[in-house]
């Protein structure tokens, strides 16, 4: 029985919260600064951004 089938590892979490911090970072981005340009450099930014946010306002 393999006991790893249904599981995720280290990397899949990882590419998980690097997308899920992305995506967030671009709707908070483009809500605040209603700009597609910031939202994509504030998307690469990721969780950078986010933090930042969070403690800005």
């Amino acid at each position: 029985m393999d006991e790893h089938k249904g599981s995720f590892n280290g990397g899949t979490v990882a590419k998980a919260g690097i997308s899920f911090g992305s995506a967030l970072a671009m709707v908070i981005s483009y809500t605040t600064w209603h700009s597609v340009g910031w939202a994509i450099v504030h998307g690469l930014m990721s969780w950078v951004y986010v933090i930042y946010f969070i403690l800005r306002y």
